[in-house]
């Protein structure tokens, strides 16, 4: 059993920010696969379904992003998983908008939910950062994370969460190689490697006109020019 949980803070206010973009993705996998309704359960949101054979749970905390990790630590405990089987969504600031990367272990870089989950299950889970870039200088960051994504992200943010949802089975399967190749072909298809068929050449650009056959005998030729 895996543990996918999206980091956000709860209520319509909060919905399109860029520090939601880990509930979003959450949303996305459960709207695509199939999951059970959303419940109230663990200080959160709980949703359960299967990602190819493996049983998954969807969270969504909903203690605030800076308190995420009661809600997280209580579902771990109830369902007797170790943190190893917990992948946690969230915005990455150090990433620019659109790129993915899945990361095992490590700090939480300041970021408040992931220092809470930190504070309460260990730093040995999974994380997948989720782009949103950088507003420039650290004073605009809070600004920056808690307002809503720009109409011009739409194209850029659809694409990631559609990749996110082509590889979630291999997420669960432990297999981040095939997730990762997953979420590049909707975010950075492969070009076509069939060239255009090149445009019919034309009389006025590479082929020279076809001069018109002229049977004349020669003394018809030569009279014709004094008539």
């Amino acid at each position: 059993m895996k543990l996918f949980v999206g980091l956000g803070n709860p209520g319509e206010k909060y919905a399109r920010n860029r520090h939601n973009i880990g509930f979003m993705a959450v949303d996305r996998l459960a709207d695509d696969h199939g999951f059970g309704p959303w419940k109230s359960k663990f200080q959160g949101a709980l949703s359960e379904g299967r990602l190819g054979s493996q049983k998954v749970l969807l969270l969504k905390p909903g203690t605030f992003m800076n308190r995420s990790g009661q809600s997280v630590g209580e579902a771990m405990r109830f369902f007797k998983l170790n943190s190893v089987d917990v992948t946690v969504f969230h915005d990455e600031l150090d990433l620019a908008p659109g790129k993915v990367r899945v990361k095992a272990g490590g700090g939480h870089a300041g970021h408040n939910g992931l220092r809470s989950i930190h504070d309460h299950i260990g730093a040995a889970y999974d994380r997948v950062r989720l782009g949103i870039g950088h507003p420039g200088r650290k004073e605009m960051v809070s600004a920056y994370v808690l307002g809503d994504f720009a109409k011009a992200d739409a194209e850029w943010l659809d694409a990631v969460l559609r990749g996110l949802s082509d590889g979630a089975q291999f997420l669960a399967q432990d297999d981040p190689g095939k997730f990762m190749n997953a979420v590049a072909l909707r975010t950075a298809p492969p070009r076509s490697s069939k060239s255009e068929r090149p445009a019919e050449p034309t009389a006025t650009s590479s082929q020279a006109p076809v001069a018109e056959s002229d049977d004349r005998t020669p003394m018809q030729k030569l009279m014709d020019k004094f008539r």
